[in-house]
């Protein structure tokens, strides 16, 4: 009789640390290719190169969960780009540049703090045709569409088929150059506004149809030259998809107006095809368009890839990608003013390789 107590009370001791079970996952990509433009210099010389992160940025992370009981679970990220082509980090240097956050998650929602992707990046990549890829692809004409900001406070929350989500960002990490020395911006007394961001948005996901719209902000950064908090930087994008058997057709649409630095106004517009030719082929289509409403600068882009399945975490990549610039724009497949003369239309090829573990 006293052994079956005694069991009994060490059972009821165990209990609250059986509830509190962790697990930590490390993951990663690897991600290269080689590349072939025309108009690469102002020379209009060509460029046949090896590049890293081009269908997905190369990474290493852990992330982890420990349940706390209650429904109650403590979550963490810490997540490292890189170059595959030369090994150095990504992000500019940063440990762990993708992301670094810790948090709480339940059934009401998911709040984590640090260094995060903002909703942009978050809700768009469903709805981009090259799932944003860093280079032919819409992140190619504006990169804070797979933004990160620092010292980030976010809210998730997933209600069936909707997702909410909104971020405030205290000092998103511009990088300033004084006296020689660089750093990233923080939070300065007496002035809230400095190198502040926030944004949010809805996304509906049920069935063959999905749909989202999204707004992000970002304040100047007091300490950058021709700059003060009180310029800002506006986005606004509505998105979705339809899939019908094989067959995926992707829209979006992304507003902007801002003035940190130089007063900008443009729109751009995206519309994209993707079919699954078999179990292992996928074929994808798309245009982007970029109106200009301060000047007719206003370059398009056409890209056409095929993606084949070597394994369940092996597959290679075959793209092509044409720019037209318009007026002395500067829209290259890898970005504005990047290896693109203003003016010069570009033609790119590139052939890349994706594992992932």
């Amino acid at each position: 009789m006293k052994r079956r107590y005694y069991a009994a009370v060490l059972l009821s001791m165990a209990a609250p640390f059986a509830a509190a079970q962790s697990s930590v996952t490390l993951y990663g990509v690897a991600d290269i290719g080689l590349e072939y433009l025309n108009n690469a210099n102002a020379a209009g010389d060509k460029l046949f190169r090896m590049t890293s992160g081009n269908a997905s940025g190369s990474r290493w992370g852990l992330r982890g969960v420990e349940d706390l009981g209650s429904g109650m679970k403590a979550v963490y990220a810490l997540e490292s780009g890189f170059d595959l082509d030369s090994g150095v980090s990504s992000q500019g240097g940063r440990l762990f540049g993708r992301q670094a956050f810790v948090g709480l998650d339940h059934k009401w929602g998911r709040v984590t703090l640090g260094r995060q992707q903002n909703a942009l990046f978050d809700l768009l990549i469903n709805y981009e045709p090259m799932v944003l890829a860093a280079r032919y692809s819409a992140l190619s004409i504006d990169t804070n569409l797979a933004g990160r900001y620092d010292n980030t406070a976010k809210y998730t929350g997933k209600f069936g088929p909707v997702t909410a989500t909104a971020l405030y960002s205290f000092a998103r990490g511009t990088s300033i150059t004084s006296g020689g020395t660089t750093s990233l911006g923080t939070e300065v007394p007496g002035d809230v506004k400095s190198d502040r961001a926030f944004g949010g948005g809805l996304e509906y996901a049920g069935g063959n149809f999905g749909a989202t719209v999204i707004y992000d902000q970002q304040q100047g950064t007091r300490g950058i030259t021709g700059q003060n908090s009180g310029q800002t930087d506006r986005r606004i994008a509505a998105a979705a998809n339809v899939s019908l058997g094989s067959s995926t057709v992707l829209a979006g649409y992304r507003w902007f107006n801002g003035d940190i630095g130089v007063a900008r106004r443009n729109d751009l517009f995206w519309l994209g095809y993707r079919f699954r030719a078999t179990p292992a082929l996928t074929l994808t289509g798309a245009g982007y368009y970029v109106n200009n409403r301060r000047n007719g600068q206003d370059p398009w882009m056409l890209v056409a890839s095929a993606n084949y399945a070597l394994s369940k975490r092996t597959d290679a990549f075959l793209n092509v990608g044409y720019v037209r610039n318009k007026d002395n724009s500067n829209l290259g497949l890898n970005g504005f003013g990047s290896t693109i003369t203003p003016g010069e239309n570009q033609t790119g090829v590139m052939v890349n390789i994706r594992h992932k573990f």
